[in-house]
């Protein structure tokens, strides 16, 4: 294998540079071209193919983002177009693809291995560390810490007014952000998908120690009861309680990725690259106990990566 390419897709997330940049160093320490495509499948859709140097990762190990920029195609997910991209792929001479990114990045490169037996590798890639068969995704590292960082901010006005704040964090139908936030901030209370959100015990909680008093509520974008605004309202409705409302939203998808994502993109970008060279494909490259993983794509979908219960039980203890 002489030539591969490589890809980011979906959202972004912190640490894909540092990622794209491991692998254009190790396939050039193996002697292999890398090809970026840029936006993701839509890039492979329309051939927007150019040749990565390893100059041209020079200094963006720290940039947010993905030099490569990104897309959702939803018309990849069309047989006439995934035919369209191997095609192109072949005329380019592109012998396999590298694709870094969430349960549709995913789901994408495996369709592109079946119809066409292209050789793909995955990486995990996304903010919400949701993804089977890795411990952490790219970029849940630098999110948790910003969204911990505006949440320490926003203590310091709730303490000051004595009211309570329902701070809104993504991670989509995932709990991992919230309860890793709320544990890190002293929040009172998470409410996340993996969870019952109980209104009269969260009532209970906002009044055992009285009137004007500070509360932290920390609630994942994917609760059953919906955001920071629906929970707010619940809160009105039925007890009368005036709360704040903060939507951090993509503030933590952005900004300089954390050492721990750049080392995670790193490493996770060189076993891509060792493992399409060794001739494997349609796996996603993930480390589970400081060891790399290899998941095949579909099962990276199919199962549902579980929040640990110890972390649950935690963040309910101190509570």
């Amino acid at each position: 294998m002489k030539k591969i390419g490589v890809l980011t897709s979906g959202a972004d997330a912190p640490g894909m540079n540092a990622h794209i940049r491991s692998i254009v160093r190790t396939a050039s320490a193996r002697g292999v071209q890398v090809i970026g495509i840029r936006r993701g499948f839509s890039g492979l859709i329309e051939s927007d193919f150019f040749p990565l140097e390893r100059k041209d990762t020079a200094n963006i190990i720290g940039l947010g983002g993905t030099i490569l920029r990104t897309s959702q195609s939803e018309e990849f997910m069309l047989a006439d177009f995934r035919a369209k991209a191997a095609d192109n792929l072949k005329a380019a001479g592109i012998e396999g693809i590298i694709g870094c990114g969430g349960e549709g990045t995913m789901k994408g490169l495996h369709a592109l291995h079946r119809d066409h037996n292209v050789k793909v590798i995955g990486t995990p890639g996304t903010i919400d560390n949701d993804m089977y068969g890795t411990d952490f995704t790219i970029g849940f590292d630098t999110a948790i810490n910003t969204a911990a960082e505006a949440i320490d901010r926003i203590r310091d006005t709730a303490d000051s007014q004595g009211r309570v704040y329902i701070i809104e964090v993504m991670g989509s139908e995932a709990g991992f952000v919230a309860t890793m936030v709320g544990i890190a901030c002293g929040a009172e209370y998470m409410a996340i998908p993996e969870t019952l959100t109980n209104i009269p015990d969260l009532y209970k909680r906002i009044t055992r120690e009285g009137k004007h008093k500070r509360y932290i509520v920390v609630i994942g974008e994917g609760d059953e009861v919906g955001g920071a605004v629906d929970l707010a309202a619940l809160l009105k409705e039925c007890y009368n309680i005036d709360s704040r409302v903060a939507v951090l939203g993509h503030i933590q998808r952005g900004g300089k990725p954390t050492v721990a994502d750049r080392v995670l993109g790193s490493r996770l970008g060189q076993g891509a690259v060792e493992t399409l060279l060794g001739g494997a494909s349609n796996v996603m490259v993930g480390e589970v106990h400081g060891q790399l993983q290899f998941t095949s794509l579909p099962q990276t979908y199919e199962r549902k990566k579980a929040l640990q219960d110890h972390l649950i039980r935690l963040a309910e203890l101190l509570a």
